[in-house]
């Protein structure tokens, strides 16, 4: 399937974790878990699509979720055109970008631990701190890559200590430390899921609010109408001063707001 490399590989630099995932011209390699433990997976990004390399045989079926789920390659992006292409302001972006994808994420608790961690900082202070978290309790590879740490690893640690490590306020140790507790005993952050349901328990999580969960669920569940009003860069985009600007500009973009705020982004971070 086509898309846009460019942008898409913009945002994943800026998101990288430290150790964990690495993006270079036209690639990204982390390790994921496909469900027999982790193993190494480059993903080349051209314009042509997105071609998954593995350091060992893995269940192709596998990979295809993969695919998808991290980089959006099975959106119908004629529908998405259907509605948004006759926009005014995203008719433009959607003709100069006709296959931009919303990217996802392979591990749904890393995005909700750096949703968390880039709270009130930019993508690249909220990348290190991450990288801060996976040195102190990742898992070691022998391909030098980390995996981010899983949420028991965290949940085990006591939260006083988990902020020394993190260096962030008390607040947000301890939501990056309820949300561990939560995945650890069963909170699932993955395409598929109840999402009312995830928001309303990362919601009652102290230091979460709908910026966090709206994150959540555009990057970790997929959902293709989830659209952080709260978002600076989004208030930017559209040129308004407050969140409620921005929720009722996209009251017209559903059920594709996600493209709408991924188009938005995309003219501010990589400019055609």
């Amino acid at each position: 399937m086509p898309l846009d490399p460019a942008p898409v590989l913009a945002s994943m630099a800026a998101r990288a974790v430290p150790g964990v995932e690495e993006v270079g011209p036209g690639s990204v390699r982390r390790l994921v878990d496909l469900g027999g433990g982790h193993v190494v997976v480059t993903a080349d990004v051209t314009a042509d699509g997105v071609s998954l390399r593995t350091a060992e045989p893995v269940d192709p079926v596998a990979l295809t979720r993969l695919v998808d789920r991290w980089f959006g390659t099975g959106d119908d992006l004629a529908a998405v055109r259907a509605t948004l292409g006759a926009d005014p302001l995203l008719a433009p972006l959607l003709a100069a970008r006709p296959h931009l994808r919303v990217a996802g994420h392979p591990d749904g608790f890393e995005v909700a631990v750096q949703a968390v961690l880039t709270q009130q900082v930019s993508l690249r202070a909220g990348a290190t701190t991450g990288g801060r978290l996976a040195a102190a309790f990742g898992r070691e590879h022998a391909s030098g890559l980390r995996a981010y740490p899983a949420p028991a690893d965290v949940a085990a640690v006591d939260p006083v200590d988990l902020q020394a490590v993190l260096r962030v306020p008390h607040a947000r140790a301890r939501a990056v430390h309820a949300i561990a507790v939560a995945c650890a005993d069963g909170l699932t952050l993955a395409p598929g899921v109840d999402g009312a349901a995830v928001r309303t328990r990362l919601l009652a999580v102290p230091g979460v609010g709908p910026w966090t969960a709206d994150v959540v669920a555009l990057r970790a569940l997929g959902d293709r109408d989830a659209y952080p009003a709260g978002d600076l860069v989004l208030r930017r985009a559209l040129g308004v001063d407050h969140v409620r600007d921005v929720a009722a500009a996209g009251d017209a973009w559903t059920p594709w707001r996600a493209f709408a705020a991924t188009h938005l982004w995309a003219s501010r971070a990589v400019p055609v």
